[in-house]
């Protein structure tokens, strides 16, 4: 019995002097190790390629701290290459704990033009290192993928139509506004089902996904996981919508898909 109050004493000493963790915590129930999202990408009525969202089933570590890998890849079809040929690839390394990134990497091809980037953060001490230089940022600032999982883990019923939320993005030399404007909610119908969504509009100024020339407009699941559901962007022959297909290892139930009678 003196042994196990002794065990429990010296338990509570250590949590009461331990230092608090030295970033901050996002709770999160929205997505987890392993979620895998699948979109057609079509053009009018075209279906011109495939897209992917994935987190890698393990976590991978940065400082010390365990992370989600995630990588998000658009890809035409090869059989209409020659009308624009799409190639992109984008991965982020962000903290589990505290949803926000520790690398970010972005290789675009789409039709002649060509973009390669890359940054690690030291978030420790606000810098960003590139290939171009080493340059100040705020605290927790995002790449343009951690900025669209953080948004995710926000309670987004709480907000207001029109209401705005403020982030920043690092990208090519500096960091950028990033605003998430909550535009209403609409019940839309995929091949992977019909969902009731929350719909935003990133105001990406710098390092979007796709080399968007206008609007970019997201329809997020209306339930605790906000899964993009659609996502309709601007590019130089048109507009181009990516629409959900199919889905796994997500971190619980969609209940904003409608169930059929």
């Amino acid at each position: 019995m003196r042994a196990l109050f002794g065990v429990a004493l010296l338990s509570a000493i250590a949590i009461a002097t331990a230092e608090p963790d030295e970033f901050r915590y996002v709770p999160n129930e929205s997505f987890g190790l392993g979620e895998r999202l699948e979109y057609r990408v079509g053009y009018k009525f075209i279906t011109a390629g495939r897209a992917y969202f994935h987190i890698a089933p393990e976590p991978i570590y940065r400082e010390g701290r365990p992370c989600y890998d995630i990588w998000f890849e658009v890809r035409s079809l090869e059989s209409l290459d020659w009308l624009y040929r799409v190639r992109d690839r984008y991965r982020t390394v962000l903290d589990i704990g505290g949803i926000f990134p520790w690398e970010f990497e972005q290789h675009i091809r789409e039709g002649n033009f060509r973009r390669d980037f890359q940054a690690r953060f030291d978030q420790r001490n606000g810098k960003a290192i590139t290939s171009e230089g080493t340059f100040d940022t705020p605290p927790y600032v995002h790449d343009i993928v951690s900025a669209f999982y953080y948004v995710r883990t926000l309670n987004l019923r709480s907000y207001k139509n029109g209401s705005l939320i403020q982030l920043q993005n690092f990208f090519d030399r500096q960091t950028h506004d990033l605003g998430v404007r909550i535009l209403g909610r609409q019940t839309i119908q995929v091949e992977a089902g019909t969902f009731r969504c929350i719909v935003i509009e990133p105001l990406i100024k710098e390092g979007g996904l796709f080399k968007s020339e206008g609007r970019i407009l997201i329809w997020l699941s209306d339930d605790d996981r906000k899964i993009p559901v659609k996502v309709s962007t601007k590019i130089p022959i048109g507009t181009i919508d990516a629409e959900l297909t199919g889905y796994s290892g997500l971190r619980g139930p969609l209940t904003a898909r409608v169930t059929e009678r």
